[in-house]
């Protein structure tokens, strides 16, 4: 039952799933060890009532024997690679300087990209600044901005064809057709008031020219 020194093969007895720990019996002795979930192997399928195991001993903080390094039948010895760190020269401690070396460098480009991004972002930035005034000129030098007219809106009137006051239904309309259309019938006496009788004095409307 001796496997390398002081190595045991036993059987899991009893398990709690929920608080984590149970039993395991040696193959050749009736004394029940505590065994607890940590001392399996991470990562594996949960202990299970009555599998095999092969396991060490040590003693508690109390001085009771407990099992520790439980292993299942087949699994990989990890006992020889810590054997291997043991070997090797406590002096070299490359591997970790190198990572320590590694994270100071990720951490630097990675400042530097940022602070290459907020520049860029400036830069932009001062660019729509300094071209908004060239966008909209002003002062005296260049006054169209200022002076430009509005932007008349459309006539409700245009030149149909009408040419006689009673087809007009205003003023307003008759002023129009007389200032805007060709062949029209309604300022016989010339001075530039059309249909005088009918729309463009009295309550239907004022004399004068537009």
């Amino acid at each position: 039952m001796n496997t390398p020194a002081n190595r045991f093969n036993g059987t899991l007895k009893k398990w709690n799933d929920e608080r984590g720990f149970g039993f395991l019996v040696a193959e050749h002795g009736g004394q029940e060890l505590f065994v607890h979930v940590s001392a399996f192997p991470r990562g594996g399928r949960p202990p299970m009532v009555g599998e095999a195991l092969s396991f060490e001993v040590e003693p508690d903080k109390d001085g009771r024997k407990r099992a520790v390094r439980v292993r299942r039948p087949g699994d990989a010895e990890p006992r020889q690679a810590r054997q291997h760190d043991q070997a090797r020269p406590r002096g070299r401690s490359s591997p970790p300087r190198r990572a320590e070396s590694n994270s100071w460098v990720s951490s630097v480009i990675g400042l530097l990209l940022l602070a290459g991004a907020g520049w860029y972002a400036y830069g932009q930035y001062s660019e729509r600044v300094v071209a908004l005034p060239e966008a909209t000129p002003q002062g005296v030098m260049n006054p169209e901005p200022w002076t430009k007219p509005r932007a008349t809106q459309p006539n409700r009137y245009q030149c149909d064809g009408r040419q006689h006051c009673s087809q007009m239904t205003s003023c307003e309309e008759a002023k129009f057709f007389i200032r805007n259309c060709p062949d029209t019938k309604m300022d016989g006496d010339r001075d530039g008031v059309p249909c005088e009788q009918q729309l463009c004095t009295g309550i239907f409307g004022g004399s004068g020219v537009l």
